[in-house]
C-alpha cells in the first residue's frame, strides 16, 4: 500500500503515470487503459491525496527501481486544479519569491528540499540533547510572559496582562538562572524567545526558537564556552551519521577565541573599517570569519571580554579590566550565533551594575531574590539554531530555516 501526494502526473490515452511523494521518497504508479481505476485516474490532480494499493513490479526506469500496478485507488482529498505556488520547479525555473512561498508555507514545505531543512535541524537537535543528556543537564520549561524584560533596552513586546503590563521574554534569562539558585547545577531550555527589534536582515525575526543552558560552579567563561563547543561537536557528529551526504565537517576543539581588542586589531591590519569601538558589525563579523578560516581552517570563533557597555548588567566583569565582561560571542561562518556568559552572582555587585544600566532595582526584585539566599557561580549561553541551520545549508536567509517566521511585516500563516 502506498499513501502521499502526487507530485507528477501524466496522461495518456492508454496508460496513467503517477508519481506519489511522501517522506520516504518517490513512487511511480502506472495505470493501464485496462485497470478497472484507469477513469479515477484520469481525474486526479497535482498534490491530490491518494491511498493505492497493488502489485510492486520491477521497473529500472522509474524511481527507486519499481513501480506499482495499482489494483485500487482511493481518493483521500482532491487538491483544486490550480496551485498558488508549484511544488515542482521546473529544471532552469525561478523559484517563487519567497513572500508568496511563506503565504502558502504549507505547500512550501512539500518540496523535499524544504522538508529536509528540518529533518537536519531535528537531527542537530539531537547531538545537542545527546550531551546534555551524558552530562546531567536537566530540561526545564520558562514562562513567556514577564513582568520586567528580560534584558536592558527597549526591544521588547508589551502587552496587556489583565490589569498590568507584561513583556514577552527575550531570553530565559533570569528563569534559567533561577535553576542555578534551586540547585539544578545543570539545565537547558528550548523555547520562543521574542524581540521587538524593527530589522529587516536575512538573521533577525521577532520571534524565534533559542536554546539555552546554564552550569553552576564555572571559574570563568571559558568554562562556558568549553561546554557549547562539547554541544557543537555532538549536534555535527549525529549530522554526520545521519546525513553522510551532507557537505559538513565536524569541528575541531577548541575553537579559536579572541579577544574584542584582538579581533578589531586584526580587522584593522586587514584594512576593514569599524564602526564602533566595542563591537562588531555584520561586515565585521564576516570578515573576522574568513581570516579564521584562512588563518585556523575553523569555522568558529568566540570573540571574547566585552566593553561593559555592550555587555549586560547580570554579565560579570573581569579582574585585570573592570571595563570588561566575561561575555563572550561565537561566530560561525560570518554570522554570531550565541551569546554567552559568566553571571555575576554577589548581590551586592550584581545591584550595583544594574544601577549603572539605570534599571530599577524594585521592578527587578524578583530577580535579585534569587542571590538573596546562596547561589553558586555561574555562566550560560543563548543559542540561536536557526542561524547553525542557515550556515549548515547554505540558505540565504533564517526565515527558511524557520517554519513559520515572524517579522516585521508577517503574522501569518
Amino acid at each position: 500500500m502506498l499513501q502521499g501526494f502526487i507530485q507528477a502526473l501524466r496522461v495518456q490515452s492508454k496508460i496513467i503515470f503517477i508519481i506519489l511523494r511522501n517522506m520516504e521518497g518517490l513512487t511511480q504508479i502506472v495505470v493501464t487503459a485496462d485497470n478497472p481505476e484507469f477513469e479515477k485516474a484520469k481525474s486526479l490532480t497535482l498534490e491530490s491525496v491518494i491511498r493505492a494499493s497493488g502489485e510492486m513490479k520491477e521497473a529500472p526506469q522509474a524511481p527507486g527501481g519499481s513501480e506499482m500496478h495499482p489494483q485500487s485507488i482511493e481518493v483521500l482529498s482532491m487538491a483544486a486544479p490550480e496551485l498558488p505556488i508549484p511544488i515542482v520547479t521546473l529544471k532552469g525555473g525561478e523559484e517563487t519569491e519567497a513572500p508568496i512561498r511563506f503565504d502558502y508555507r504549507w505547500l512550501d514545505l512539500r518540496k523535499p528540499e524544504k522538508a529536509n531543512i528540518f529533518k537536519v535541524w531535528t537531527e542537530f537537535e539531537k547531538g545537542w540533547r545527546k550531551y546534555w543528556d551524558e552530562n546531567g543537564f536537566v530540561q526545564l520549561y520558562a514562562p513567556s510572559f514577564m513582568s520586567t524584560p528580560s534584558e536592558s533596552g527597549a526591544d521588547v513586546f508589551e502587552v496587556n496582562y489583565f490589569d498590568r503590563k507584561a513583556y514577552l521574554a527575550q531570553s530565559p534569562q533570569f528563569y534559567k538562572q533561577m535553576g542555578i539558585a534551586s540547585g539544578f547545577e545543570k539545565v537547558f531550555m528550548v523555547g520562543p524567545v521574542f524581540r521587538a527589534e524593527p530589522s529587516f536582515t536575512t538573521r533577525h525575526l521577532t520571534e524565534f526558537t533559542g536554546w539555552d543552558f546554564e552550569m553552576a560552579y564555572v571559574e570563568s567563561h571559558h568554562d562556558v564556552m568549553d561546554a557549547e563547543e562539547g554541544m557543537i561537536v555532538s549536534g555535527f557528529k549525529q549530522l554526520k551519521e545521519s546525513f553522510p551526504d551532507l557537505d559538513i565537517t565536524v569541528p575541531e576543539r577548541p575553537f579559536p577565541r579572541l579577544k574584542m581588542v584582538e579581533a578589531k586589531k586584526i580587522l584593522k591590519d586587514q584594512g576593514v573599517e569599524s564602526g564602533e569601538e566595542h563591537d562588531l558589525s555584520p561586515e565585521e563579523e564576516r570578515a573576522l570569519s574568513e581570516y579564521i578560516k584562512r588563518e585556523y581552517n575553523h569555522d568558529f570563533v568566540f570573540v571574547t571580554d566585552y566593553h561593559k557597555s555592550k555587555s549586560a548588567f547580570y554579565h560579570m566583569r573581569t579582574e585585570e579590566d573592570p571595563e570588561r565582561s566575561r561575555r563572550a560571542d561565537l561566530l560561525y561562518k560570518g554570522i554570531e550565533v550565541t551569546t554567552l556568559a559568566q553571571r555575576e552572582h554577589r548581590i551586592e555587585v550584581l545591584e550595583k551594575q544594574a544601577e549603572e544600566k539605570g534599571m530599577d532595582l524594585e521592578s527587578l526584585k524578583d530577580y535579585l531574590n534569587f542571590f538573596r539566599y546562596g547561589i553558586p557561580p555561574h555562566g550560560g549561553a543563548g543559542i540561536g539554531p536557526g542561524r547553525f541551520i542557515m550556515k549548515i545549508l547554505d540558505l540565504p536567509n533564517v526565515r527558511e530555516a524557520t517554519y513559520l517566521p515572524r517579522d516585521v511585516k508577517r503574522l501569518n500563516p
